[in-house]
């Protein structure tokens, strides 16, 4: 057996302790996406979405008003929209729902879970695709004039 010098042994073991934080650091540094960015949704706000793709009930454009956290008020702006709210307007969203929809698919492991931010943070564009290769199981939400109430 050879016999180590103790400096030796004191730089490996520097090495290794250092190796191992640099290694931790860098998974600490990257973020989870559903942190990024840190948004969060107001109380009461206006917006536009298009929703489409896939065979759903939530196909078509709509005008969109939230107060205190729940749709208050859908205005279909298509006749697809226009069909949905007359029919089933209990399906049209708040941005948070359309964000719970994106959590559940990235915890389903969902082939396509993505989300598309604005300057401001809120989502912009949120496309989701269950499985690859089956046929009309996406969903693409297009979120579009976000207005929080009073600004």
């Amino acid at each position: 057996m050879t016999a180590v010098p103790v400096s030796a042994r004191v730089v490996f073991r520097a090495a290794l302790v250092a190796g191992l934080v640099c290694a931790v650091a860098g998974c600490a540094t990257e973020p989870e996406p559903e942190a990024t960015p840190a948004w969060r949704e107001p109380d009461s706000y206006t917006y536009t979405l298009r929703s489409s793709e896939g065979e759903r009930s939530l196909i078509g454009t709509f005008r969109i008003t939230v107060r205190d956290g729940a749709v208050v008020r859908a205005t279909g702006l298509d006749d697809s929209g226009r069909r949905v709210v007359e029919d089933v307007p209990d399906t049209v969203p708040t941005i948070g729902e359309l964000l719970d929809e994106w959590r559940q698919a990235r915890r389903d492991d969902a082939d396509t879970a993505e989300v598309d931010y604005a300057r401001d943070g809120h989502p912009e564009r949120i496309s989701l695709d269950w499985m690859k290769n089956a046929i009309d199981d996406e969903a693409l939400y297009v979120i579009s004039d976000f207005e929080p109430a009073g600004g």
